[in-house]
């Protein structure tokens, strides 16, 4: 199992991070630059979850989010995955911090193909910055 994890400070509140990540709209793939239009749908939806799948054509993935509503958690579980397969996620917790938050990501992966072992071993070492980068536009991080 591989765990990456990293922060940002987004110029918003913690309930505007939260409604970003939980909004599920159809310009959800044009906020997000790891997310195609030809790759998002969603699959069901209620007050405090969704189950999505999301990505591109090169690296997808179906989740399950889940979250309070006035919460400072959003935990993502994979359900399948084009490069890993089911297991792992994403967990996102928003703290307050001066005008903006601070939003702490972990990234776990378990792989389970030898390709998905390769790139997970290389997921330390390349993924905070481009993960932060490809965050930083929709969590209008500084």
């Amino acid at each position: 199992m591989t765990v990456v994890r990293f922060h940002l400070v987004s110029r918003l509140d913690p309930k505007e991070v939260l409604g970003i990540l939980t909004d599920f709209g159809p310009s959800r793939a044009q906020a997000w630059p790891t997310i195609d239009a030809d790759h998002f749908q969603v699959h069901e939806r209620g007050d405090t979850w969704a189950e999505v799948t999301e990505g591109t054509a090169a690296a997808w993935e179906r989740a399950r989010y889940e979250w309070a509503p006035a919460g400072d958690t959003v935990t993502i579980t994979t359900l399948d995955s084009k490069l890993f397969g089911a297991g792992g996620g994403w967990v996102f917790t928003m703290t307050p911090e001066g005008d903006g938050t601070r939003v702490d990501v972990e990234l776990t992966r378990q792989p389970s193909t030898l390709k998905g072992k390769m790139l997970a071993s290389l997921l330390p070492l390349a993924a905070p910055g481009s993960l932060r980068k490809s965050f930083a536009v929709p969590l209008q991080a500084k």
